[in-house]
């Protein structure tokens, strides 16, 4: 049998998926945090590994999923877009939302090395995953999955022990090893609007949405960390910034089309670091779908215009999926650049015919 005759749409999907095979999994297994600082990777939305200085391991948001996959949209289910997905309900549209992923899964679920927790912001499904949500329960027997009431609830219904599941709500805190976990808040409008209540939302009282959705705060012995989730701007993330110490946070930026606000603007990005008085703002989610991706120049060229005079205490920092980001080594620097390689060019004599080559 050649080669063409072996593949099919199976061995091809098993040869190239997921696109960065195990690399981030080899590299946040081998990496040894020094004490002082803490790490974290991007895994692509709002998910984001944690790696502290005693070698514990937190993943929030590890979604692995995909967005629209057919433009037959008769063939989805009502809740990626009929008249009750929430999206719709707050523009009071009818369409399909255009969804495609944008970004490559960068993390295998089934060969993660080690964790100690795994926690989920609300009940969106690019933010608590099936699929990751197996993988780690299989591997790890007893490590807590950490969330509020609707996420714990879907676990639950999707076959998770209720022995395995913590309900969080604002206020709580639970230490995992070295680390401390603060659940907060969370200022996720889209999130209150989202199923089960069918039909005519007017009249009727909407979820508390400490049920639904929180941010949290993870404290490592070498600095803070925030996690926004999906939440929208609010003012009471001041009151956050002044009731905690916080390092690095993220927040959920994205280019809103006419009619709808479901990501934090620019402003908004710049408006929370303020607010939350941490030394670096993270602007995440705005490359994980086709239909919000944005310009996080924007976000630079906004801060640049205000930051003397506004006297920012803080810096942006512009990521990208997949990349590692320390605290405190790199809270001045503004962009992140992958490996370049190739430090040891010249080092030897190049093998060319001519030099002419070079």
């Amino acid at each position: 049998m050649s080669l063409i005759d072996d593949t099919t749409r199976e061995s091809w999907i098993q040869s190239v998926f997921p696109e960065w095979g195990e690399w981030l999994n080899e590299e946040i297994g081998e990496t040894r945090v020094t004490p002082g600082t803490f790490a974290m990777w991007w895994l692509g939305c709002t998910g984001i590994w944690l790696k502290s200085e005693n070698n514990t391991d937190i993943v929030v948001d590890f979604w692995v999923g995909r967005g629209k996959v057919t433009q037959d949209f008769s063939k989805l289910p009502p809740h990626l877009g009929g008249p009750d997905f929430q999206l719709n309900r707050m523009v009071g549209g009818r369409q399909r939302f255009p969804n495609t992923r944008m970004i490559p899964v960068v993390m295998d679920p089934f060969k993660v090395r080690k964790l100690d927790a795994y926690l989920v912001t609300h009940n969106h499904r690019d933010h608590m995953d099936p699929n990751s949500l197996a993988a780690i329960y299989h591997k790890f027997p007893d490590i807590p999955f950490i969330g509020p009431e609707y996420v714990t609830k879907q676990w639950i219904e999707w076959g998770l022990p209720k022995e395995r599941c913590t309900t969080v709500k604002p206020g709580d805190v639970i230490k995992v090893k070295d680390c401390e976990i603060v659940v907060l808040d969370s200022f996720d409008r889209t999130v209150l609007l989202t199923a089960p209540r069918d039909g005519e939302l007017k009249g009727h009282c909407p979820d508390d949405m400490d049920r639904r959705s929180v941010n949290y705060l993870i404290k490592t012995p070498g600095g803070s960390f925030y996690h926004s989730g999906d939440s929208h701007f609010s003012n009471y993330t001041l009151r956050h910034g002044k009731q905690h110490q916080i390092d690095v946070a993220i927040a959920s930026f994205g280019e809103n089309p006419p009619g709808l606000t479901d990501k934090m603007t620019s402003s908004d990005v710049l408006r929370m670091a303020e607010n939350l008085r941490c030394k670096v703002i993270i602007p995440v989610h705005y490359e994980t779908w086709s239909c919000f991706m944005a310009d996080t120049r924007e976000v630079d060229v906004l801060y640049d215009m205000r930051r003397d005079r506004l006297k920012y205490e803080f810096k942006p920092y512009i990521w990208q999926v997949g990349g590692k980001f320390v605290y405190p080594d790199n809270k001045d620097d503004r962009h992140f650049m992958f490996e370049r390689g190739f430090e040891h060019a010249m080092e030897e004599e190049p093998n060319v015919y001519f030099k002419s080559f070079l």
